[in-house]
C-alpha cells in the first residue's frame, strides 16, 4: 500500500470497510506500529459511535400518522371549486413553511454548521472532491460551480500542504472549502459570505475554530489541530500569496 495522499484517507477507507483484505491487513500492521495513527483511529471510531448514539432518529408524530392514514382513505373526487381552494391553501402553507425554514437557517449558528460539515467530510471515504496539492488546479475547479472562488494559497513551505477542495452547503448556501493538512490533522477552510457573520465559539466538540474576514468573504478554519497551530495556519494563509 502506497500512502499517496494522507494517512487520514486510508484510515477512512479502513473504517468504512473499503480496503481489500490484503490492504486492510497491511494497514492494521501500520496501526500497530504507529501510535499517532492508532490514536487517530480511536478518535474517529469514538466520534462515529458518539454521533450514532447521540443524534436522535426522527419519528413521525401521532398527528402526522393520523393525517397520512386519513389521506389513504378513498374520497369522492372534488369539484373544481374545492380543487381550486385546495391548491390555494397548499400554496399559502408552502410559502409559510419556506419562510419559517429560511428564517431558521438564517438564525442557526453558522459555526456549528461549519464544524458539522468538517465532521461529515472526515467520516466520508475522502474529505475532498478534487484531490490536488496544486493551487492552479484547485482554484479553477471551483470556477463555474460557485459564484465566487476563494483565495487559494500554497502553504507547503509553512508545513500546511494543500490537499484539495470540496463544496459544502452551509445554511442552504453552497460554499467552497479548501482542505489542508498538518501531519495527520485535516484542516477545512470554508469561505462564506461576510453577511452570515463571524464565529462566536472558538471550539465545538473538540474542534477548534478560527475565522477572519477578507473583503466580502469570511474564512472559517476548522480542525482538531491545537488552537495555537490553527492560529499559525490562519496567519500563514492571510499572509500568503493567493492564486490570481
Amino acid at each position: 500500500m502506497t500512502p499517496a495522499h494522507d494517512d487520514r484517507l486510508w484510515l477512512n477507507a479502513y473504517i468504512d470497510g473499503e480496503l481489500d483484505p490484503a490492504h486492510a491487513l497491511e494497514f492494521e500492521q501500520r496501526l500497530a506500529a504507529d501510535p499517532a495513527l492508532a490514536a487517530a483511529h480511536a478518535r474517529m471510531t469514538a466520534l462515529r459511535g458518539a454521533i450514532r448514539d447521540r443524534v436522535p432518529r426522527e419519528r413521525a408524530s401521532p398527528l402526522l400518522r393520523r393525517r397520512v392514514a386519513a389521506l389513504a382513505r378513498p374520497r369522492p373526487a372534488p369539484g373544481w371549486r374545492a380543487l381550486a381552494a385546495s391548491v390555494a391553501a397548499a400554496f399559502v402553507a408552502g410559502s409559510a413553511l419556506t419562510y419559517i425554514a429560511l428564517g431558521r437557517c438564517g438564525s442557526a449558528p453558522v459555526a456549528q454548521d461549519v464544524v458539522a460539515s468538517h465532521m461529515r467530510a472526515l467520516m466520508a471515504s475522502q474529505p475532498i472532491e478534487v484531490a490536488s496539492s496544486d493551487r492552479h488546479t484547485v482554484k479553477p475547479w471551483f470556477n463555474g460551480k460557485l459564484p465566487e472562488s476563494p483565495r487559494v494559497v500554497d502553504l507547503a513551505a509553512q508545513g500546511f500542504p494543500l490537499v484539495g477542495g470540496r463544496i459544502d452547503v452551509i445554511g442552504l448556501t453552497p460554499t467552497p472549502t479548501l482542505v489542508y493538512r498538518r501531519r495527520l490533522h485535516v484542516i477545512s477552510l470554508t469561505a462564506l459570505p461576510s453577511k452570515l457573520g463571524a464565529a462566536r465559539p472558538r471550539a465545538i466538540d473538540g474542534y477548534n475554530i478560527v475565522d477572519w474576514t477578507d473583503g466580502n468573504l469570511t474564512y472559517w478554519a476548522v480542525s482538531d489541530l491545537s488552537a495555537p497551530e490553527l492560529e499559525d495556519f490562519a496567519r500563514a494563509f492571510r499572509a500568503g500569496e493567493a492564486e490570481p
